[in-house]
C-alpha cells in the first residue's frame, strides 16, 4: 500500500497541495500606485513613423496611457468558470513565433529578440529599418505607477535631488523649503524636516554640492543661503549697498535672486543670478564677498535683470538668460571678464525660466514664457536648431532637462484660463527633434520643475497653484531602482496597546507665567476689560484738585512744582484756610491804598458794611 501511494505521489510535483504564498506587500503597494485614467489628462502622442508591435510593446507610444496603466496579466476564458484548478497551474504561453503562419514546432528555450528583428528588417524596406533602429535606441520611459509628496499650500517653484536619491528637496512659494528622505519615509510620504529660509520671500531655486552634503537655498531675497545635510544653517550671503551705482563695487546682490547653482565640480562654489542685473560667483569659505561680479553685455547701460542661470557638466562655462531675449555663455579662464565669449542676440521675445547644457557641452536648451522650448548647437548660434511652440509657460522657474542617456529633452507646461490639457510633462527625441509623448501629470494643476535622476530612474514633476502644491514621481518597478520603491512597500507602524499613554495633569499655581495653567476664557475676559489698552477705554477727563489755575491730579502741569510739592519745599495752606478770613485780611490794605477802579468812586461809592460771623454772635 505504501508502495502504490509512493507512486501515486510521484505524478505529482512537490508544490502539490501546499497553500499558495501570499500576494507580497510591495507589489500589492504598486498596484495601488499605478497611474489610471483620472491622473493622466492627455495621452501620449503616436511618434510619427511606422512602429513595430515589439517596439510598441517596449515604448507603448502608440497606445492611450490608461490602458497601459490598466493593463494585466490577461485572464483566459476558462479561468470564469467557477471549478477548482486542481494540480499544477498550466504552463505561460509560448512566445510568438517569427510569424503566424510558420508551421514548424518550437522546441527548447524562446529565441533571442534578435532573431526575429533580423528576420523583419530583411522583410521590410531599409528606410523603415533605419527608422526602427533610431526608436530601438530612445530610453523606455517610467510611467507606469505615480506617487505625491504632498505638505505645501502653493505652487512648489523648486527641487533637487541628491545624486544618490535618497534625499530631495521641494521648495514652494509659501516660503518654507521641505525635506524628504526614502529611507526614512513610510507609506504616508510625508516630509521629515521644515525650513523657511527667509520669511516672506518665495523660493526659487535649490541645489545640490557635488558631495551631496550641503545644499543652496535661493529666495526672492537678495541673499543665499547654505544648509548642511540635515537642514541646519552653515552661512547666509552678505547683501550689497543699493546705493552704490556700480555693481562691480558692490559685495553682493542688492536686489531679489532669480536663480542659482552649485558648481558640479567644486563643492567651495556657487553661482548666483539677481534682478539687479548681475551674475556672481561666490566662495562658501567667505560669505562676506563675492568672488567675481558678471555683468551681461546690454544695449543700453540699464538694470535688466538676469532671470536663469546654470554651469555647463565641467564647471568651466557659465550661461545666463538676461531680460532682454538674449542668451550669454561665459568660459571661466584666468583674466576672464565681463565680456561674453558667446551672444545669442533675441534669443526669446520674453523672459527665460530654464537653462540647461548636455554633457558634451554643445546642446544648450532655453525655457521661456513665450511658450517655447529652443534647442541651441553651441558651435553655431545664429539660429536655433529647433523651437517647440505651443508649450504654455506661466511661471519664471519652469525648466527644461535631459533624459539619464541625453536622447529625450523633457519640459513642463502650464495650464491656461481657457485650456483643456491640464499639466503636461512633455518629451522630445534629441535626435530627430520631434514629439515623443505628451504625459498628464495634473488635469488642473501646472507643471513647473522636472528632472529624471540617472540612478533610481524615476521622473520628478512638481505642480501646485494658489491653493496647493506637490511633487509627482514616476516610476516603473520593473526598471527603477530604490527611491520610491522604497517607501512606497514601507507600511507605518501599527499603534499597540502598549503604545497608549495617560498624560497627567500637573497643576501648579505658582509656576511662572510661561508654565501656568491656562486660566478660563471668563477670567481672561475679565482682565482684558481692565486693561485700558485692550479694552479701547476712552481717556477719562481730568480731575482733581488744581493748583495756578490749572486742574489735574498732580495740582500743577508741572513736573518740578509736583516734586517741590512733595518734598515739602512749597507749602500750600489755602486748602485749610476760610475762604471769608483769607479775604478780609487783605480788607485794611485795600481801604489804605485802593487800585484800579476803586480810586475813580471814592467820593460816591458807599461805604461797605460786612456781616458779622454767627460765631462771634453765639459767643455772646
Amino acid at each position: 500500500m505504501d508502495d502504490m501511494d509512493e507512486a501515486i505521489r510521484a505524478q505529482f510535483p512537490f508544490s502539490f497541495g501546499k497553500p499558495s504564498k501570499p500576494k507580497s506587500q510591495s507589489s500589492a503597494a504598486h498596484s495601488a500606485t499605478r497611474r489610471t485614467t483620472s491622473s493622466a489628462s492627455a495621452n501620449p502622442k503616436p511618434a510619427s513613423g511606422p512602429v513595430r508591435s515589439d517596439q510598441a510593446k517596449t515604448f507603448e507610444l502608440d497606445k492611450p496611457f490608461s490602458s497601459r496603466s490598466s493593463e494585466g496579466p490577461k485572464v483566459s476564458e476558462d479561468d470564469d468558470d467557477d471549478d477548482p484548478v486542481i494540480g499544477p497551474p498550466p504552463p505561460p504561453p509560448m512566445p510568438a513565433g517569427p510569424e503566424e503562419g510558420d508551421e514548424e514546432l518550437l522546441v527548447g528555450p524562446p529565441r533571442p529578440p534578435a532573431f526575429y528583428s533580423e528576420q523583419n528588417d530583411s522583410d521590410d524596406e531599409s528606410d523603415s529599418s533605419e527608422l526602427d533602429g533610431d526608436v530601438d535606441d530612445l530610453p523606455r520611459i517610467p510611467l507606469t505607477n505615480e506617487i505625491v509628496l504632498k505638505g505645501h499650500t502653493k505652487v512648489v517653484s523648486a527641487l533637487a535631488v541628491d545624486h544618490s536619491g535618497s534625499r530631495v528637496l521641494t521648495g514652494s512659494y509659501d516660503y518654507t523649503v521641505r525635506m524628504y528622505d526614502f529611507q526614512g519615509m513610510n507609506s504616508k510620504l510625508q516630509s521629515f524636516r521644515q525650513l523657511e529660509p527667509f520669511e516672506g520671500h518665495q523660493v526659487r531655486s535649490l541645489s545640490w554640492s557635488p558631495t551631496s552634503d550641503r545644499f543652496l537655498c535661493v529666495t526672492g531675497s537678495a541673499q543665499a543661503k547654505i544648509y548642511d545635510r540635515d537642514g541646519l544653517t552653515l552661512g547666509e550671503f552678505i547683501k550689497g549697498d543699493m546705493y552704490i551705482r556700480d555693481l562691480k563695487n558692490t559685495k553682493g546682490h542688492i536686489s531679489g535672486l532669480t536663480g542659482g547653482e552649485w558648481n558640479p565640480k567644486s563643492k567651495e562654489t556657487i553661482l548666483t543670478s539677481s534682478e539687479d542685473g548681475s551674475l556672481r560667483i561666490w566662495d562658501i569659505s567667505d560669505f562676506t564677498s563675492q568672488k567675481q561680479v558678471i555683468k551681461p553685455k546690454l544695449a543700453r547701460p540699464l538694470r535688466i535683470p538676469v532671470t536663469a542661470c546654470a554651469w555647463d557638466h565641467d564647471g568651466k562655462r557659465i550661461v545666463g538668460g538676461i531680460g532682454d531675449g538674449s542668451i550669454q555663455l561665459w568660459s571661466i579662464k584666468p583674466g576672464w571678464g565681463s565680456r561674453p565669449d558667446i551672444y545669442i542676440n533675441n534669443a526669446h521675445s520674453d523672459d527665460i525660466t530654464g537653462l540647461k547644457f548636455s554633457t558634451d557641452g554643445q546642446v544648450l536648451l532655453s525655457r521661456s514664457t513665450d511658450s517655447t522650448l529652443k534647442v541651441w548647437d553651441l558651435r553655431q548660434t545664429r539660429t536655433s536648431l529647433k523651437v517647440f511652440a505651443d508649450l504654455p509657460n506661466l511661471y519664471p522657474q519652469t525648466n527644461a532637462a535631459f533624459s539619464p542617456d541625453e536622447q529625450l529633452i523633457l519640459t513642463g507646461t502650464s495650464v491656461e484660463k481657457e485650456g483643456t490639457s491640464g499639466g503636461l510633462l512633455c518629451f522630445f527625441d534629441r535626435r530627430k527633434l520631434e514629439l515623443v509623448s505628451r504625459v498628464g501629470i495634473s488635469p488642473t494643476y501646472s507643471v513647473i520643475r522636472c528632472t529624471w535622476h540617472p540612478k533610481i530612474n524615476q521622473v520628478f514633476a512638481t505642480v501646485g497653484d494658489k491653493k496647493e502644491g506637490g511633487t509627482h514621481i514616476l516610476y516603473d518597478p520593473s526598471i527603477s531602482q530604490r527611491g520610491a520603491l522604497v517607501c512606497v512597500g514601507r507600511a507605518p507602524r501599527k499603534k499597540s496597546v502598549d503604545d497608549f499613554e495617560v498624560e497627567p495633569v500637573i497643576h501648579n499655581p505658582h509656576a511662572l507665567p510661561l508654565f501656568r495653567d491656562a486660566p478660563s476664557r471668563k477670567r481672561l475676559r475679565e482682565k482684558a476689560l481692565k486693561d485700558p489698552m485692550k479694552s479701547h477705554k476712552p481717556e477719562c477727563p481730568v480731575d482733581g484738585p488744581g493748583f495756578g489755575g490749572r486742574v489735574g491730579t498732580t495740582k500743577g502741569s508741572l513736573l518740578t512744582q509736583y516734586l517741590l510739592k512733595q518734598g515739602g519745599l512749597i507749602k500750600e495752606t489755602w486748602m485749610d484756610e476760610d475762604p471769608r478770613e483769607a479775604i478780609l485780611k487783605y480788607a485794611d490794605v485795600a481801604a489804605k491804598d485802593p487800585k484800579f477802579i476803586a480810586p475813580a468812586y471814592a467820593e460816591t461809592q458807599p461805604e461797605p458794611v460786612f456781616q458779622k460771623s454767627d460765631s462771634e454772635e453765639e459767643d455772646k
